[in-house]
């Protein structure tokens, strides 16, 4: 396996590390959960780097990446609920959203054609990275390790009840559109219907 590849795996792995440090109290559980979440963050974009600038690029790879990115994205959304930092029905949208590129996608493996992601969905995950990480910056603020970024929250403009919803609401949009475009781009595979 090389080393894109098992990149794309150790985000899996750390995504169940995510959850259950943000599932159960630990002392400075917050703070650690964010870093951890960055760190499989930053996995997406060095697997998918790598693998372009080092020609190892592989069906694995194309397969697995955004499956992984998916995984750790609405690990995220969900810990956002169960936290009420996020309305449910945005996280129902977005998980249909991402069930059915993935449904989409496998129909098409099927077929022995594997759909590579595209570019406004790339934009939806970093966009999707955001506003996770500002939330879980958040939740992290009154940790002693992130306490120096309070001060983000509690201005006005960049605070929960005027960034956040403008962050929630450029995720759902992009991740809305650029799901009737994946779909609408590859509706040759749902020709049957």
């Amino acid at each position: 396996m090389n080393l894109p590849n098992r990149l794309t795996v150790l985000r899996l792995i750390l995504t169940f590390v995510f959850v259950a440090i943000q599932t159960v109290d630990l002392p400075h559980g917050r703070s650690i959960g964010l870093i951890v979440f960055i760190i499989a963050a930053v996995t997406d974009f060095l697997d998918g780097h790598l693998a372009r600038k080092h020609n190892l690029v592989t069906n694995f790879g194309k397969l697995m990446d955004p499956l992984a990115d998916k995984v750790l994205m609405c690990a995220g959304f969900v810990m956002l609920v169960s936290h009420e930092l996020m309305p449910a029905w945005v996280v129902i949208l977005i998980l249909a959203r991402e069930f059915l590129v993935t449904g989409l996608r496998l129909v098409a493996s099927a077929e022995g054609v594997v759909l590579a992601a595209e570019n406004l969905g790339k934009h939806k995950t970093i966009w999707q990275i955001v506003a996770v990480i500002y939330f879980l910056v958040y939740q992290a603020s009154p940790e002693p390790a992130f306490s120096w970024m309070r001060w983000l929250f509690e201005w006005k403009p960049t605070g929960p009840t005027i960034a956040g919803p403008i962050l929630i609401a450029i995720c759902l949009v992009l991740t809305m559109v650029s799901g009737l475009s994946y779909v609408w781009k590859n509706r040759k595979l749902l020709a049957d219907c």
